[in-house]
């Protein structure tokens, strides 16, 4: 399902027209990309948690010329499913 797909499923649940329907999606994303680059945890009870990890740095090999390299620490969205939805996806 792409963008567009979860919009008109939005529209079509909630009785929204698309257009609002598409603002509410976009509203949700913002609201989580600015609470993530805050630091802070989204926590959707059921749904899921939306958080920021920070990976360490370590050494690596550059896979052409197997010369040892150093790979910088740095930050990754991460997602972990809440009870409800691993529920739902293995019913």
């Amino acid at each position: 399902m792409n963008k567009t797909e979860l919009v008109n499923a939005i529209a079509a649940k909630s009785g929204l027209s698309k257009k609002n329907s598409e603002a509410a999606l976009n509203a949700l994303i913002s609201s989580v990309e600015d609470a993530l680059v805050a630091g802070e945890k989204v926590v959707l009870v059921g749904f899921g948690t939306f958080e920021v990890k920070t990976r360490a740095e370590r050494k690596g090999r550059n896979p052409q010329t197997k010369e040892e390299i150093i790979i910088t620490s740095s930050k990754a969205p991460v997602f972990k499913a809440g009870k409800g939805l691993k529920d739902k996806v293995n019913k």
